[in-house]
Protein backbone atom coordinates (compact mmCIF):
# COMPACT_ATOMS: atom_id res chain seq x y z
CA UNK A 1 0.00 0.00 0.00
CA UNK A 2 1.45 3.45 -1.02
CA UNK A 3 1.82 6.78 1.18
CA UNK A 4 -1.76 8.08 0.39
CA UNK A 5 -3.07 5.02 0.80
CA UNK A 6 -1.71 4.78 4.40
CA UNK A 7 -2.78 8.55 5.18
CA UNK A 8 -6.33 7.89 3.82
CA UNK A 9 -6.24 4.76 6.25
CA UNK A 10 -5.05 6.78 9.07
CA UNK A 11 -7.83 9.36 8.30
CA UNK A 12 -10.98 7.19 8.09
CA UNK A 13 -9.30 5.04 10.75
CA UNK A 14 -9.00 8.45 13.03
CA UNK A 15 -12.53 9.18 12.58
CA UNK A 16 -13.98 5.74 13.56
CA UNK A 17 -11.92 5.70 16.41
CA UNK A 18 -13.38 9.12 17.53
CA UNK A 19 -16.42 7.82 17.22
CA UNK A 20 -15.47 4.81 19.31
CA UNK A 21 -14.84 6.52 22.41
CA UNK A 22 -15.77 9.88 22.03
CA UNK A 23 -14.93 12.43 25.12
CA UNK A 24 -12.32 15.70 25.66
CA UNK A 25 -9.58 15.26 23.80
CA UNK A 26 -7.05 17.97 23.21
CA UNK A 27 -7.09 19.04 19.66
CA UNK A 28 -10.03 18.41 18.15
CA UNK A 29 -10.82 16.74 14.92
CA UNK A 30 -7.55 17.60 13.11
CA UNK A 31 -5.68 15.79 15.65
CA UNK A 32 -7.65 12.88 16.53
CA UNK A 33 -7.52 12.48 12.47
CA UNK A 34 -3.62 12.84 12.38
CA UNK A 35 -3.22 10.55 15.54
CA UNK A 36 -5.35 8.20 13.43
CA UNK A 37 -2.37 8.19 10.74
CA UNK A 38 0.12 7.75 13.35
CA UNK A 39 -2.13 4.77 15.32
CA UNK A 40 -2.74 3.23 11.31
CA UNK A 41 0.94 2.98 11.75
CA UNK A 42 1.35 1.89 14.79
CA UNK A 43 -1.31 -1.01 14.49
CA UNK A 44 0.34 -2.29 11.07
CA UNK A 45 3.19 -2.72 13.14
CA UNK A 46 1.87 -4.34 16.03
CA UNK A 47 0.34 -6.92 13.89
CA UNK A 48 2.98 -7.66 11.44
CA UNK A 49 5.14 -7.86 14.44
CA UNK A 50 3.18 -9.84 17.17
CA UNK A 51 0.62 -11.02 14.69
CA UNK A 52 2.16 -12.17 11.98
CA UNK A 53 -0.41 -9.65 10.23
CA UNK A 54 0.74 -6.77 7.84
CA UNK A 55 -1.38 -3.95 6.38
CA UNK A 56 -0.68 -4.59 2.72
CA UNK A 57 -3.93 -4.39 0.87
CA UNK A 58 -6.85 -1.21 1.65
CA UNK A 59 -9.45 -3.44 1.63
CA UNK A 60 -8.63 -6.15 3.82
CA UNK A 61 -10.76 -6.76 7.11
CA UNK A 62 -7.29 -7.50 9.26
CA UNK A 63 -5.83 -4.12 7.76
CA UNK A 64 -8.79 -2.04 8.98
CA UNK A 65 -9.13 -3.85 12.60
CA UNK A 66 -5.43 -2.94 12.70
CA UNK A 67 -5.82 0.75 12.41
CA UNK A 68 -8.33 1.31 13.88
CA UNK A 69 -7.39 -0.75 16.93
CA UNK A 70 -3.82 0.96 16.71
CA UNK A 71 -6.10 4.36 16.43
CA UNK A 72 -7.84 3.50 19.17
CA UNK A 73 -4.75 2.98 21.52
CA UNK A 74 -3.35 6.22 20.30
CA UNK A 75 -5.78 8.28 21.14
CA UNK A 76 -6.26 6.51 24.68
CA UNK A 77 -2.75 7.60 25.48
CA UNK A 78 -3.62 10.84 24.08
CA UNK A 79 -6.39 11.33 26.15
CA UNK A 80 -4.37 10.34 29.42
CA UNK A 81 -1.50 13.17 28.60
CA UNK A 82 -4.14 15.81 27.56
CA UNK A 83 -6.71 15.71 30.96
CA UNK A 84 -6.98 18.47 32.98
CA UNK A 85 -5.92 17.52 36.41
CA UNK A 86 -8.77 18.90 38.90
Amino acid sequence: MGFIGWIVLGLIAGAIAKAIKPGEQGGGWITTLLLGVVGAVLGGWIGSAVFGVGIDEFWSLSTWLLAIGGALVVLIIWGLLTRKKA
